[in-house]
């Protein structure tokens, strides 16, 4: 299959923002008039710029990778010229297959894209099913042996019905890969591999992502044809109007911290992530001691479970909802004044899919991060995917003077010389280099005590054995530790 070369050198061609081309409404878009009447009844008028780029060039039959923010409309952006293109086909689907089929992350976000299809199709005869884990097998399997037009899945639950010969994939006419991003680090690839060798050469390919890391080009490559690529923000840019700061804090204090916070009668609708399933519950139970009205979402709980949190979420019923970043993916709700990151993520775009559930069709929102002393090198790397500094704000809890001391120890979280906004250190080695803003090279240990980044689950492929550049603790001024833990030490 004819695909294109390696994304970092040879990129498929940008649709540009073209000034000259204005569009108004979606009529301008040429869709059909069941398709406009169901966006009136919902009050959609003017298309987002992802559904202004890519529904024309989808309708066109084009392969497309498209790029944007979370909170962009990219779900319309295909679901609509994919109804549009099914329903000008009168066939009906054959039994044991479907005509569209779109592969999704995680249960939520593929129910939220099954009820997105419902919304927009409801003037039009094209049937649709959702199939994800959690639930009966045998309901499902009843479902598409009758055929349907439109298939939204999981990898993992799609592979089991294939298996047991509920359905074939030899009808696909349009394959959607949403979330690609997330779809690879949650380990998919060989799963999609395999669900891919089982489509038809001849069919449209549709990658949708909000961050796209060099990771996913092979993948691309491989399943892409001529693409266009559609980008209506730089990768892995965080969303404008969210007010993002940091509060370095020792790890026993993140609870009381956190509840503090949490009496601030702004935080209204809170979303707090969590790095484990474990470390949600435990947050959850103690924030439900000190009075909140809180819930827990993640991949232990059942399919009722979540959706009845989730639910109470959405209905401001539960005010502070504790999840981790692969049950997040589904959660579109309106009104999230703030994104806790509880626990900093070990992937560095996943803290750009994190605050993007606030500051959400207009509004504003507020993002506020934890680092701990062992986090500090994950927040670097956050630093320099969304290449910016996130402002340091104290808290009576947190750790103190952090921007006056950490130059001392060869971290600067200002720039050189404490200057807020000044160019960072080149971080070369030996030249007391800035270890939260280098230049994309890791800077060897002086001697100051400043600890090497923290031991991070190994990246896909990569080596687990020791000797390959593994960070190493310094024996500086601080032996076993960082300066960070020495300022705790000090403070408690």
């Amino acid at each position: 299959m004819a695909g294109y070369s390696d994304m970092a050198g040879a990129c498929p061609p940008t649709v540009p923002n073209r000034k000259s081309i204005i569009v108004t409404s979606f009529s301008d878009l040429n869709l059909s008039q069941p398709i406009l009447k169901a966006l009136a009844a919902e009050g959609y008028e003017t298309p987002t710029p992802i559904q202004a780029q890519a529904i024309p060039q989808l309708l066109a039959g084009k392969d497309l990778l498209g790029i944007a923010q979370t909170g962009t409309g990219k779900t319309a952006a295909f679901a609509l010229p994919i109804l549009q293109k099914l329903s000008e086909k009168p066939e009906r689907a054959a039994k044991g297959t479907c005509r569209a089929l779109i592969l999704s992350p995680t249960r939520e976000l593929a129910s939220q894209i099954a009820e997105s299809f419902k919304t927009y199709g409801r003037n039009l005869k094209v049937s649709r099913a959702v199939v994800f884990g959690g639930v009966s097998l045998g309901k499902q399997i009843e479902i598409l042996r009758g055929g349907v037009d439109v298939l939204v899945a999981t990898p993992g639950r799609l592979v089991d019905l294939i298996e047991r010969r509920a359905l074939t994939l030899s009808k696909v006419e349009i394959f959607v890969l949403d979330e690609v991003d997330q779809m690879l680090d949650l380990g998919f690839i060989h799963a999609i591999r395999k669900i891919t060798g089982m489509l038809p050469t001849q069919r449209q390919n549709l990658f949708f992502s909000a961050t796209m890391p060099k990771e996913i080009a092979g993948l691309a490559a491989s399943l892409l044809t001529d693409p266009v690529r559609v980008e209506v923000a730089p990768v892995a840019t965080t969303a404008e109007r969210v007010n993002q700061s940091v509060i370095h804090v020792d790890p026993a204090n993140k609870v009381k911290l956190l509840a503090e916070l949490l009496k601030d009668n702004n935080m209204t609708r809170t979303l707090v992530f969590t790095r484990t399933k474990h470390g949600a519950d435990k947050v959850m139970k103690h924030l439900s001691n000190a009075g909140f009205t809180a819930a827990a979402i993640h991949g232990n709980k059942s399919q009722n479970n979540r959706e009845r949190a989730l639910a109470g979420f959405k209905a401001g019923k539960i005010l502070v909802l504790v999840a981790t970043d692969i049950a997040a993916r589904g959660i579109d709700v309106d009104g999230v004044s703030h994104v806790i990151n509880y626990d900093l993520p070990h992937v560095p775009e996943s803290y750009v899919h994190r605050i993007g559930r606030t500051a959400r069709a207009g509004a504003e929102g507020s993002a506020i991060a934890f680092c701990t002393p062992e986090d500090r090198g994950l927040l670097r790397d956050i630093e320099k995917t969304i290449r910016s500094q996130v402002p340091v704000v104290e808290h009576a809890l947190g750790l103190k003077n952090i921007q006056t001391l950490a130059p001392t120890f060869g971290w600067n979280p200002a720039g050189n010389g404490g200057k807020p906004g000044s160019k960072p250190r080149s971080g070369k080695p030996g030249g007391g280099g800035n270890r939260n803003h280098g230049n994309g090279a890791p800077a060897k240990s002086n001697g100051s005590g400043f600890q090497g980044k923290p031991k991070a689950k190994p990246h896909r492929g990569a080596a687990t054995g020791a000797g390959n550049g593994s960070p190493k603790r310094s024996t500086g001024a601080t032996p076993g530790g960082s300066w960070m833990s020495d300022i705790g030490k000090r403070q408690a």
